[in-house]
């Protein structure tokens, strides 16, 4: 299973159209679930609403501009040979302030899509649609270029 753990309900409405949209593309390949932690205007309340949350059984890959920069390739790569060998992936997004060093300690992994920020509904709209781009890539299916 892929789990995206992150902060705060989406409320545009354009961005709740594109992440059911890449939500459904992906469910076509593997199991995903999104599982909303409340934004809490107490960063330290939020944290731990998202500690308690991480699956130390799961492999968790924390997302944060202090993570190692991944290319879409490199990502596919990633989670075909994770979901063989682990099983069950989560990704973890904060929300406005991002995630602490307690949190990416948690992670076994904290990789970072750009240096530019990102508002943090926009990015899961990104995150699953690198995942698909995953599942195309790995499936030598036509859409990566």
């Amino acid at each position: 299973m892929i789990k995206i753990l992150c902060v705060g309900k989406i409320k545009e409405n354009y961005l709740k159209e594109l992440i059911a949209d890449y939500a459904q593309r992906i469910n076509k390949y593997h199991k995903l679930t999104i599982v909303e932690v409340k934004d809490n205007p107490v960063y330290e309340k939020e944290l731990t609403a998202l500690k308690m949350q991480i699956n130390p059984r799961e492999y968790n890959i924390a997302l944060d501009l202090k993570g190692t920069k991944v290319t879409s390739v490199s990502l596919a790569q990633k989670i075909d040979q994770l979901l063989m060998k682990e099983g069950n992936i989560t990704f973890i997004i904060g929300g406005s302030l991002g995630l602490n060093d307690e949190i990416r300690a948690l992670a076994q992994e904290v990789i970072s899509f750009s240096d530019l920020t990102f508002p943090h509904g926009l990015f899961r709209g990104l995150l699953l649609e690198q995942i698909y781009r995953a599942f195309k890539i790995n499936n030598q299916e036509t859409y990566h270029k």
